[in-house]
């Protein structure tokens, strides 16, 4: 039997790899789910972490972890060595093939680098209740983890538009710190 009071687990060292051959491991699942296993996931986690930590800690933590995933996805799906245009257009065939949402850049100041993106069809809000809130707080990181990978940036990115605030898109406004 085991002792589950002595097994341990490190969690805190994610590597690309620790998400693993999919298709080998789901055979005859797949790799693709609905989109309302990943929002039950997230929303639940979110809720839990706000009750123990309080809404800004747990907003927090989670552009973190999507900073950590929009590092990793930059660093393992996205080709860095090409221009700016480029690598915009073929973010947006990514993010659209792997149904993330569908990417429109807006506005982008070549001399400052600061950006404003949207994200239609977005895999995290789209469809939710109005509650007259901004949730994307994972989105943010996420965007804001490819950037600074791609650039050599620090970028800063917060939703300025959200689906949940009764908008059909969600905005980011990504400021160079």
């Amino acid at each position: 039997m085991i002792d589950m009071q002595k097994q341990t687990n490190n969690h805190n060292t994610f590597k690309w790899e620790s998400l693993g051959d999919i298709k080998k491991g789901r055979g005859d699942l797949g790799e693709e789910m609905p989109v309302i296993v990943y929002r039950l996931m997230q929303y639940t986690m979110l809720d839990v972490l706000s009750k123990e930590y309080g809404n800004e800690t747990a907003n927090e933590h989670f552009r973190k972890a999507g900073h950590l995933a929009g590092t990793e996805f930059a660093k393992n799906v996205l080709d860095l060595k090409v221009g700016f245009n480029t690598f915009v257009a073929r973010l947006q065939c990514k993010l659209k093939e792997l149904k993330i949402g569908i990417l429109r850049m807006e506005d982008f100041n070549e001399d400052t680098g600061d950006i404003v993106l949207t994200v239609s069809e977005d895999l995290d809000c789209s469809g939710i209740p109005i509650t007259n809130e901004n949730v994307c707080y994972y989105d943010e990181g996420f965007v804001a983890g490819i950037l600074e990978v791609y650039t050599g940036k620090k970028y800063n990115v917060r939703e300025i538009d959200c689906w949940a605030n009764g908008d059909r898109v969600c905005r980011f406004r990504g400021i160079v710190e």
